[in-house]
């Protein structure tokens, strides 16, 4: 038992190293945006991504409610919900009912809620204040990550929202689990049935950004080929207008990462929140705006996308969508430094039995807070409890910090079938927190412990060794550097520490290699063997292995870039697109690439000569295929 127990840690750990490791590669990928719109000749091509469309852009100007129903019809095909606002218990129960049966709300009702969950949204402070007097119990919720049925076994077995029963959701609604939009739908239709019940945090993941990466802007532009655009644009609004915190009698804090110890709650509640639309952007300094003043003056013909034009004497900045915008327009100044740090600590930090406050490196965003840390704030603002969530719990909660700050995680079986509980809380008017676990179990009831921790563990390791493939170069030579004698062995403790000074993903590398690396009889790793099972899936001839290995792991970047790139959806991009696009990136992560082989490449991929490429398709060509697994399923 003792073992199972072992192996079911580090199997977790492996998970979320990975997890956190591809959160910095995100926060790499953002920079890369940046880098983009500054040496990009098509600027106009990725510029959309930081643009803060104002309402007339996201939909058609004048398009309220009722016009919706005469710009988009409703097919009499349709079988799903027919929604009328106001909107009622029984419409709430409808969208349920059609949920649980995998069916999707027509897009004109999507867009018709989204507006008024805005209008609601607006009106409503950056730190909501609740008491439990009008209460008997206040209900919190952690992550859901897209998992309908943790929700819906969550109101199964704590009811409905209602005036009777108050919930707070603590963020992270969206991305990776595949009913992101079905969970948002509910919330913000139970949102605006009882406003002063159901209450919505922001997390990190209500981001359009994070969005790119982590599967949400895929399953809406799946779920809504016609009208995505519009539905994801209206969400980034939506999104920036989620309330930041809640505060619970005045004594309990509830935000979505943590604190730090420059949180001020005063100045929190006193910003502009709309302005960050995304915390994946830090603001410019006050040179960089002068900067890019200055940059506005045209010395070439410029793009039309980005010129600015003198109409009738005013200056209007033309917008991605075409339409003049004049420059005073109603949207938001940029956020200053200090408002996106406060927001950035809010929603990204972690806590740490340590003492101090140190910045969150594995995350690459936020803090590590200690129980000082939370001590001087409580004593500032005279709480006693902080409640968070952003963190996986495999028990799905976790107290820390003297029974001061609770961790809360609603996502059961998050990185694999049966890898943990989800738990929410129940606050009384004592504020004694009740912790309720659940599992939602689709196969795991036919498993017995060891095979559930044995389904853990093999996903957890195949995660692992495609990390190892994509950074197979670096391996290798690192590993060379303590087999001077060339044998292809080295001791266990050298094996270990290049494993974890290249991949950095704070491992018990020494466990683990039994399951990733063979012994020779003499007691030393074959360090080789660490690859023997995996390879490209499509071996391609006209590309060099340096360069399959940077395109194998960086394969996730470029799915994202090259969408962004994509704005029509088709799937396809030019091939001076391609090159140009590749060209920057590689230079932007300081790879060495030769433009010789990646020409060879691009022209082997244009199968139909038509100077363009299905860009899924040639990433596909460059994931790890596990080789035992590949002979199984032949």
């Amino acid at each position: 038992m003792a073992r199972l127990e072992m192996r079911r840690r580090y199997s977790l750990s492996i998970f979320q190293s990975i997890e956190y490791a591809d959160e910095q590669d995100q926060l790499q990928l953002s920079n890369f945006f940046t880098f983009m719109l500054d040496h990009c000749t098509h600027r106009d091509s990725v510029s959309h991504i930081f643009t803060s469309p104002s309402v007339s852009q996201v939909v058609d100007k004048g398009l309220y409610l009722t016009e919706f129903e005469k710009k988009i019809d409703v097919p009499d095909s349709y079988y799903g919900p027919r929604l009328s606002f106001p909107l009622t218990v029984e419409d709430a129960s409808a969208l349920l009912h059609a949920f649980r049966n995998e069916q999707l709300l027509h897009a004109r009702y999507v867009l018709q809620l989204l507006c008024e969950t805005r209008r609601v949204l607006k009106e409503m402070p950056n730190i909501t204040y609740l008491s439990t007097s009008y209460s008997k119990e206040i209900t919190v919720c952690g992550d859901l990550h897209g998992n309908l049925d943790d929700l819906l076994l969550i109101f199964y077995k704590n009811g409905l929202p209602s005036e009777q029963n108050c919930y707070v959701f603590n963020g992270d609604f969206v991305d990776r689990g595949k009913n992101s939009m079905e969970i948002l739908i509910i919330l913000f239709a139970f949102l605006l049935i009882y406003p002063n019940d159901l209450h919505l945090n922001r997390g990190n993941h209500e981001d359009y950004i994070m969005n790119l990466r982590y599967g949400f802007t895929k399953e809406v532009s799946k779920k809504y080929k016609d009208h995505g655009q519009q539905i994801l644009c209206l969400l980034r609004d939506v999104f920036s207008w989620l309330p930041l915190a809640t505060i619970i009698d005045s004594k309990v804090l509830i935000l979505h990462g943590g604190i730090s110890d420059t949180t001020d709650l005063d100045f929190l509640n006193a910003l502009e929140r709309n302005k960050l639309k995304s915390l994946m952007r830090p603001p410019k300094s006050e040179r960089d705006r002068q900067d890019q003043l200055k940059e506005r003056i045209p010395t070439t013909r410029p793009s039309k996308h980005i010129a600015n034009q003198n109409v009738a004497g005013k200056t209007q900045h033309i917008s991605l969508s075409g339409s003049a915008e004049p420059s005073g327009s109603n949207l938001p100044p940029d956020p200053t430094l200090k408002e996106w740090k406060q927001i950035l600590d809010i929603l990204w930090s972690d806590p740490r039995s340590q003492n101090g406050c140190t910045p969150n490196k594995r995350r690459g965003g936020g803090c590590y807070f200690g129980p000082d840390v939370t001590a001087k704030l409580f004593e500032r603002y005279n709480l006693k409890m902080l409640i968070r969530s952003h963190e996986f719990k495999p028990e799905g909660y976790e107290i820390s910090h003297n029974g001061k700050v609770i961790t809360i995680f609603s996502a059961s079986n998050y990185y694999e079938e049966g890898s943990n509980r989800g738990a929410y809380i129940k606050l009384n008017p004592e504020l004694i927190p009740r912790f309720v676990q659940y599992q939602v179990s689709k196969y795991t009831r036919r498993q017995n412990l060891r095979e559930r921790v044995g389904t853990i563990e093999s996903s957890a390791l195949k995660c692992l060794r495609e990390k190892i493939y994509a950074h197979r170069s670096e391996l290798t030579s690192a590993f060379a550097q303590y087999d001077l004698n060339g044998t292809g062995r080295i001791s266990v403790n050298d094996w270990a520490a290049v494993m974890e000074s290249v991949l950095q993903l704070e491992l018990p590398w020494r466990m683990l290699r039994s399951q990733l690396a063979q012994m020779t009889p003499d007691g030393e790793v074959d360090f080789m063997s660490c690859f023997y099972d995996l390879k490209i899936g499509q071996p391609i001839k006209e590309v060099q292995p340096a360069l399959v290995e940077t395109l194998c792991r960086y394969r996730k970047d470029l799915e994202i870039i090259f969408n962004v790139i994509d704005k029509d959806h088709s799937g396809l991009i030019s091939l001076e697109e391609f090159g140009q696009t590749w060209k920057l990136f590689a230079s932007h992560l300081g790879i060495d690439v030769y433009d010789e082989s990646l020409d060879k490449l691009v022209l082997s991929i244009d199968y139909n000569k038509d100077g363009h490429i299905d860009f899924n398709e040639f990433l596909e060509a460059f994931h790890v295929v596990h080789r035992l697994e590949k002979k199984a399923n032949s």
